[in-house]
């Protein structure tokens, strides 16, 4: 396997462990940083896409940013929240799509919104994000800036490798990507990595019960008592989101999804970050997309930062270094670029 880079990020001394930097934010950040403002978008299918837009004061001719956050986040999620704030900062038009049954409600977070069709979301559906994509870029009559997170950057990824003649993304970031799905099922398959998919499974039942409750025709294609056992990802995939979906399994579901197949036609100038140590993505799957991408993807990897973590220090003061890689990485990137040129 290839050593990392050596991009000069040192863990905070208090979180030098990957999975406390992987869990640090969420026990200790703020799910409000930044006030928003929400957008109801129909979606073709009928159903409505909620999007959460930075409420504050922007530059003329911002450049809009679209940040996609990862697995069970929102717009909420402390991550999301970094990148808003940070996009802000940087004189951009920061904007959140959460994904479908992921909107939380903006008085009490703990609830999340429910969507109006038999579907969800999953680490391969680019439709939603293509349809908000060219809204934004239609709106502004200019390219988006995108950031991803997780599941969201691998949505991102596949979208810019399934869409390479597209000129709707000016450049992209993405953090913590789970290139290979297969690959990282396998490798949280064992403990204590499995302790996270056991907390996942807990939110994403709720959702895949209302699903099943509200729609016969997803009821008869999620095995819900077979998914609330699940340890594994594939085991809740294979019981759950495949089916529902329409893949012949979770390796269907996986083999389809990941970006990993596409990395190589991606044109758009593109950052991925990646730590050897996350608990989330095994080594192998950050060595397999270096040599699998396209010149145009330009990869970060650092030995250690856990999933989305990357919490350095400026003394005592947490400071969240990829999160400032990936917006600074698009605010040398962004330009005065029209969708005619």
């Amino acid at each position: 396997m290839r050593g990392a880079d050596r991009p000069g990020f040192s863990p905070a001394w208090w979180l030098r462990g990957a999975h406390l930097q992987t869990v640090w934010g969420r026990l200790a950040r703020s799910r409000r940083q930044v006030p928003l403002r929400r957008e109801a978008l129909p979606a073709p299918d009928g159903d409505t896409l909620l999007l959460d837009h930075a409420d504050a004061p922007v530059p003329d001719g911002a450049p809009p940013l679209l940040i996609l956050h990862g697995l069970e986040g929102s717009s909420h999620s402390v991550y999301a929240q970094g990148l808003l704030a940070l996009g802000l900062a940087f004189g951009f038009r920061p904007s959140v799509l959460n994904f479908r049954f992921c909107a939380r409600d903006l008085l009490d977070l703990s609830k999340t919104l429910p969507n109006e069709r038999p579907r969800l979301y999953h680490s391969g559906e680019t439709t939603d994000f293509d349809f908000v994509l060219r809204t934004l870029a239609a709106r502004h009559g200019r390219p988006v800036l995108v950031a991803g997170v997780s599941l969201g950057g691998n949505v991102l990824l596949k979208w810019l490798g399934e869409h390479p003649g597209e000129r709707l993304v000016a450049a992209a970031a993405t953090l913590s990507v789970p290139y290979d799905l297969a690959a990282g099922d396998r490798h949280m398959a064992s403990f204590p990595s499995a302790l996270y998919v056991r907390a996942f499974v807990k939110t994403l039942m709720p959702k895949a019960e209302s699903i099943a409750r509200r729609f016969p025709e997803a009821a008869a294609r999620i095995d819900l008592p077979r998914a609330a056992r699940a340890w594994t990802f594939r085991e809740f995939d294979d019981a759950a989101t495949a089916p529902l979906h329409g893949f012949a399994g979770a390796d269907d579901y996986y083999a389809r999804s990941s970006s990993l197949r596409v990395l190589g036609a991606i044109t758009v100038p593109v950052l991925s970050l990646s730590a050897l140590d996350d608990p989330f993505v095994p080594p192998e799957s950050v060595d397999a997309a270096r040599a699998a991408a396209s010149p145009s993807v330009r990869f970060l990897v650092t030995e250690r930062g856990g999933h989305a973590g990357w919490v350095a220090a400026d003394g005592l003061r947490p400071v969240y270094w990829g999160e400032e890689k990936a917006i600074s990485y698009l605010a040398r990137q962004s330009g005065p670029v029209s969708l005619g040129s």
